[in-house]
């Protein structure tokens, strides 16, 4: 079964037993998408409202942004776990003749890139994602800002905790060229995330 397809229960009960997965990866993409899907949800809470009439059209593109990219993030749940997956089976690959550890240790680099490259998509949606957010505080339902304060620490630790999981697949990596783009761009996105859902989280909390 999907994880996507578990109930909520069975979701946290299957990341706190030994199955080394689901973990933090597909544990951040979650967040992530909650953190999209309370933004639409506030959005989506604006529409009609007379009192926010000027912020319509705003509010209802940011809404259906919002929820592309929540989608996106559910996607990536079941995804970042296909990841982890290939990499444990690269372990079970022989490894006695010099052609099998050749073998083996080219299909450990092929699927720690998987590995790299799916939470650093996370890190892209939750920075989508954080811009959006923006876009709508104070300009939206103040009945429901608290949720947009939720929304920000939501894809912020989306966003840190699929930076740690670009960082464990790139530590030392044979394809160095690779783990220093990744990094320097990893680098480059927090640079500007992690002030945005703090500015996010901040104008909120003295909106209240």
């Amino acid at each position: 079964m999907k994880l996507v397809d578990q109930t909520l229960s069975g979701f946290v009960d299957l990341t706190a037993s030994n199955a080394p997965a689901p973990g933090g990866g597909a544990a951040s993409a979650l967040e992530g998408a909650m953190g999209a899907a309370l933004t639409a949800m506030v959005c989506s809470l604006t529409q009609g409202k007379k009192k926010y009439e000027e912020y319509q059209e705003l509010t209802a593109g940011v809404a259906d942004q919002a929820q592309a990219l929540k989608a996106k993030f559910v996607d990536v749940i079941d995804r970042d776990t296909e990841a982890f997956n290939a990499v444990s089976a690269v372990f079970a690959m022989p490894k006695d003749t010099d052609e099998e550890k050749t073998a083996r240790s080219g299909a450990m680099l092929t699927a720690l890139k998987g590995c790299t490259e799916t939470p650093f998509e996370m890190m892209e949606l939750s920075y989508a994602a954080l811009q959006l957010t923006d876009r709508v505080v104070g300009k939206s339902n103040a009945s429901a800002a608290s949720d947009l304060g939720c929304a920000a620490l939501s894809l912020k630790a989306a966003i840190q905790g699929a930076w740690l999981n670009v960082l464990i697949n790139i530590a030392g990596m044979k394809d160095q060229e690779f783990a220093d783009r990744y990094r320097a761009q990893g680098e480059a996105l927090l640079a500007k995330a992690l002030p945005l859902a703090d500015s996010i989280y901040e104008k909120v909390l003295h909106s209240l």
